[in-house]
């Protein structure tokens, strides 16, 4: 087997967590601490991410805020899906993240982020939500393995019934909440409920061809 080879790692702001960038051949992985966080051989779920939601709005052209650039699986199916007219805004805590992405996994990332559609921030997705009053289409969250605060124990604020508010303030009406999860939560569907939206859960496989482990996107509509 093709032994794994480090490549970088990155502080987590705000926090003692520290991620690590493998590559192995021509797969890359984005690990914190035993856990596997990203792998480019899996990308299917976060591509549903961005399809799946916009299949549930309107026109090709809507704004959309996407938390977590990870990868860049996500937004690549979202600027694959849309029109010029788009506005997709990326926001991503770690600064190193970017800099893989332009410098050790510029081949994955194809330049997406040079799009024009892409409006890129760095900083936390809670305080640009927060910002926001009836502003986007669309915010997609996967920023952690699931509505757990993992990465960063400052994002279970993301999924709290005041967190979940503030999205919904953040919506155009009709607009749709996406937060992508490793797995189900129960609990997490009926917090969404609650704060309004009206909610799907839906199952996709982690790889694009339909195999892997199965992860969990919740839809949200605002009302």
């Amino acid at each position: 087997m093709t032994p794994r080879e480090l490549i970088d790692t990155a502080r987590v702001p705000g926090g003692d967590e520290e991620l690590r960038l493998f590559r192995r051949g021509k797969d890359f992985m984005i690990v914190l601490d035993r856990n596997e966080l990203m792998n480019s051989r899996m990308s299917g779920s976060e591509e549903a991410l961005a399809e799946m939601t916009l299949e549930r709005l309107a026109g090709d052209a809507p704004r959309v805020l996407i938390g977590g650039y990870g990868m860049g699986f996500t937004l690549r199916a979202a600027l694959a899906r849309t029109g010029a007219d788009a506005v997709l805004v990326v926001v991503e805590l770690v600064p190193k993240i970017v800099e893989w992405a332009r410098g050790p996994m510029a081949e994955l990332t194809a330049e997406c982020l040079d799009d024009p559609r892409v409006r890129l921030m760095e900083g936390d997705v809670a305080a640009s939500i927060g910002a926001a009053r009836e502003e986007y289409d669309a915010i997609l969250l996967d920023v952690d393995n699931g509505p757990d605060g993992l990465t960063r124990l400052a994002n279970d604020r993301l999924y709290t019934m005041t967190g979940l508010g503030t999205a919904l303030r953040a919506l155009k009406p009709g607009g749709v909440l996406a937060v992508w999860s490793a797995g189900p939560d129960q609990r997490f569907s009926r917090r969404m409920r609650d704060a309004g939206f009206e909610v799907e859960e839906v199952a996709v496989r982690a790889r694009s061809n339909g195999k892997g482990p199965r992860h969990v996107i919740w839809f949200g509509r605002k009302l």
